[in-house]
């Protein structure tokens, strides 16, 4: 008994003021959601810290919640006590626990399909949604922090505390799935589970967001390479034999990963075939049949691959025929489908971020 009541003044001590954690919970949810999308766009080994830290942000707002619900349990569980704001506290604390549920789930390697998302795709839809409603929850009794909320030298500790919990808490669970091998045990850094096999049948279709556009008639194919170019072309489907073979990655931010071997023709050959290359070329920017685009740097586009077969098959539609980019050390997303047009620019292309929300729909 007296352990039990050593270790629980250690707690107290720990815990953080009711405004503290009420205002650490709005920036721990705010940097989940920040490091989850950036994570997005990882794709190589060295960008592992990212992922690190979005999950021991994520053991932190286990602790947070818990103390946070140790104060207002009342509030929730007797009905003489409700306000108006009551409802939207209850659907905040089931958008966190949803997103923390289906995180801890994942990282284990359940994989569950609820239709069309993968169990990652519903935590990633929690966690979006979660955001806004925290404001809104916190806007409902607003308090401004005071200093002493935020003692500099007992601040410091407690959130050094918090973040090195959840960093240790993490490669537990790691070697939790490797002592039982279970599916996690083969994820990648970014979380993403293993498709194994050759070929178009063995990883699964995923398309952004809308795009669903019908299979395009190979022979009415055509690849615009345009911009920043000499002499403008128009390629067919025939134009881009596949000369080229080349083992990649390609990580789906849906939650899975999958090694091919690629077939297609360089960009950089592409390139070529348009003439020379302006002095001011800086990127080329894919766009898909949808209108859906992203841009590479021009030294990564020219090694990069249009790919126009999988594992020795012709591409299916589904995976982006007649031809898809192949970009090693970029996520999923952005291996833009059904790619009908280069073009060669000066400049970054600040909307793709956009489009990338609205490309598809009609």
């Amino acid at each position: 008994m007296g352990a039990r009541s050593r270790l629980r003044g250690a707690l107290d001590r720990l815990e953080p003021p009711p405004r503290a954690v009420d205002w650490s919970l709005f920036a721990f949810v705010a940097a989940e959601v920040l490091t989850g999308l950036v994570s997005f766009t990882v794709g190589v080994p060295d960008g592992w810290p990212l992922f690190w830290l979005h999950r021991a942000l994520g053991v932190g707002i286990v602790a947070l919640l818990a103390w946070k619900l140790a104060r207002v349990r009342r509030r929730l569980t007797d009905p003489s006590l409700w306000q108006r704001s009551t409802a939207l506290s209850v659907l905040t604390l089931v958008a966190a626990l949803g997103a923390l549920a289906t995180g801890v789930v994942w990282v284990f390697g359940v994989d569950v399909r609820l239709s069309y998302w993968t169990l990652l795709s519903v935590h990633v839809g929690f966690g979006l949604a979660l955001l806004p409603l925290v404001a809104a929850h916190a806007a409902t009794r607003f308090r401004l922090p005071r200093r002493v909320d935020f003692e500099r030298r007992r601040t410091a500790v407690r959130y050094t505390v918090l973040l090195a919990a959840g960093a240790a808490t993490y490669r537990l669970q790691q070697g939790v799935n490797d002592l039982l091998d279970t599916a996690g045990a083969d994820r990648r850094f970014t979380g993403s589970q293993p498709r194994e096999g050759d070929g178009n049948g063995a990883f699964p279709v995923t398309s952004w967001v809308a795009d669903d556009p019908d299979p395009i008639d190979r022979d009415g194919y055509r690849l615009r390479v345009e911009g920043l170019v000499s002499d403008p072309v128009d390629l067919t489907a025939a134009d881009l034999a596949a000369d080229h073979d080349r083992e990649a990655l390609l990580d789906c931010t849906s939650g899975w990963y999958t090694v091919q071997e690629w077939g297609g023709i360089r960009v950089g050959d592409l390139l070529d075939a348009a003439g020379e290359l302006d002095g001011d070329a800086a990127y080329v920017r894919f766009t898909s049949v949808t209108g859906y685009r992203w841009s590479l740097p021009i030294e990564e586009a020219e090694d990069a691959l249009l790919a126009t077969h999988v594992g020795g098959e012709r591409l299916s539609h589904g995976h982006g025929a007649p031809a898809r980019l192949v970009a090693p050390d970029r996520r999923g997303f952005q291996w833009v489908k059904w790619v009908t047009r280069m073009e060669v620019r000066s400049e970054y292309d600040l909307g793709q971020w956009v489009v990338t929300l609205v490309s598809g729909f009609d």
